[in-house]
């Protein structure tokens, strides 16, 4: 996710700092364009300017009567006038505006002092460039205009859009889209890497290939390399402090566990039967030791009570090295072997069949002959977990049932399940989720667990490629822990 947004981070960042000076450039040249025009323009005003003495001295005579003054065009103006690349116009008019030669629609300008005076005229969709000037002449002082139609500025305004925008627009839209195909390959790399770091396992901590990045990216690499070692050490050295504290702590728990259940049936054995407690009020036993005043005076509630919590952390002590003990890195080097699921449920159910006894109820199986590829221990402490799970949650006098076969519909090499239900109270849909996590426990739940029972058996389920599903039970009643997992390739045994 981060380096997702990270990669398009940088493909916005490059694609601006590559197209940001091209636009400018873009603008600079069309700039530059404007600012050769507006040279040749203004050469253009000092050539029209430096004709308007000839069309003064063109005047040669003045007129006699009504007729206007003798014009003879000097050579240089009948040039401008015939080989100039766009339209030209001239008159000459009187201080009034009278016109005496030339085009009519010139007539009228008044310069108001002797100096030349420059214009911008449109006319019949030509955009003119005029010199207006009062000049003296033979016949008296006159007003004379030169037009020019082909102003560099003018015609740079009005091909502005066909000779600047429109090709710079299309020559960065390419740029761009080639832009962007460049950035795509250039950071692939980048996205491989985020990619092969999203799809991995929280628990896959090897180092990446550096070889395979970037040179650009590899000091990142390797520093996510060095992250992931010291997380792998740290883990691991949590790993290892679990496994030797619950099996450091099996063999003393085993001891007292032992004597508390000793001391236990000696309480519940009948009155003169060999082992059996001295007579005692039923709150108060005596218990160890030859005399009477040798034991240990108890009262048999705390007894009890000494007794399940001896049990309890026994089983926690279990638990723990379990699930230290169901490490995928400690199983990558143990190849899976065939698992006879049917031996397994029946190997469960002779183990957890006092435990059910001694609540009233009724452990059954119901177990069709599959195979599945393995481990057999962790299987059976999954299977154990779940039955567990199901003996002591669900009601004195309730029902619990392990199964085993194929999954239905399947046939030949389809997937095989194990399954545990029981008509216990179940579990609230919004709750399956998190009873899956270490050491939490549904809020109500009665009973002294510790929260690692389905954690166990979900972590289990994932190192076979499967996943523990927790569905309702028959008619929407009870829990249905279910297991589903490939069958073994070869089925004889």
């Amino acid at each position: 996710m981060v380096t997702r947004g990270m990669a398009s981070g940088l493909q916005r960042r490059l694609m601006v700092l590559l197209l940001l000076p091209l636009c400018l450039l873009s603008f600079g040249s069309a700039w530059f364009d404007y600012r050769l025009a507006d040279s040749a323009a203004v050469q253009k005003d000092r050539q029209l300017l430096q004709l308007m003495p000839l069309l003064g001295d063109s005047v040669v005579a003045p007129g006699r009567d009504a007729d206007p003054p003798i014009l003879l065009l000097a050579p240089a103006m009948e040039e401008f006038l015939a080989q100039r690349p766009g339209p030209t116009a001239y008159a000459v008019t009187e201080m009034d505006g009278r016109l005496l030669h030339g085009a009519r629609w010139l007539a009228g300008l008044r310069p108001a002092t002797r100096e030349p005076e420059f214009h911008s005229v449109e006319e019949r969709g030509v955009t003119y460039r005029l010199v207006v000037q009062r000049v003296q002449t033979v016949a008296g002082e006159l007003v004379l205009v030169l037009a020019d139609g082909s102003d560099p500025r003018l015609d740079w305004v009005h091909s502005v859009l066909w000779r600047v925008v429109l090709p710079n627009l299309l020559l960065i839209s390419m740029v761009a889209l080639a832009v962007r195909w460049a950035i795509d390959r250039a950071l692939r790399p980048l996205k491989v890497l985020a990619e092969a770091v999203s799809r991995r396992s929280p628990r896959d901590l090897d180092p990446i290939d550096e070889g395979a990045s970037p040179e650009e990216v590899r000091p990142l690499v390797q520093s996510i390399n060095r992250l992931f070692g010291l997380v792998n050490a740290q883990a691991e050295s949590q790993r290892r402090f679990i496994a030797d504290a619950a099996h450091q702590l099996r063999t003393p728990l085993a001891g007292l566990q032992a004597q508390v259940e000793a001391w236990a049936h000696a309480l519940e054995a009948p009155a003169g039967a060999p082992g059996a407690a001295p007579d005692a009020p039923d709150t108060i036993r005596r218990v160890g030791g030859a005399g009477a005043e040798a034991g240990i005076v108890l009262p048999a509630e705390q007894l009890y009570k000494l007794r399940g919590a001896a049990r309890r952390t026994s089983q926690l002590a279990n638990q723990l090295l379990a699930l230290s003990r169901a490490d995928e890195r400690q199983l990558d080097a143990q190849a899976m072997q065939r698992v006879d699921l049917k031996a397994l449920c029946e190997t469960v159910l002779e183990a957890q069949l006092d435990a059910a006894t001694a609540r009233g109820i009724d452990l059954g199986l119901e177990a069709e002959p599959a195979q599945a590829m393995g481990h057999d221990w962790l299987l059976r402490e999954l299977l154990g977990n779940l039955v567990d799970n199901a003996i002591k949650y669900t009601r004195e006098g309730g029902t619990v049932t392990l199964r085993c076969g194929l999954c239905e519909g399947a046939a030949g090499e389809g997937p095989v399940f194990l399954e545990v239900e029981d008509d216990g109270p179940g579990l609230p849909p919004q709750e399956r989720d998190r009873v899956v996590e270490r050491f939490y426990r549904m809020p109500g739940t009665p009973g002294e667990g510790s929260g690692l029972g389905l954690a166990i058996a979900s972590e289990i389920a994932r190192l076979h490629h499967s996943q523990l599903e927790l569905l309702p039970g028959l008619n929407g009643q009870g829990l249905r822990a279910r297991v589903v997992m490939a069958q073994a390739a070869d089925k004889k045994v």
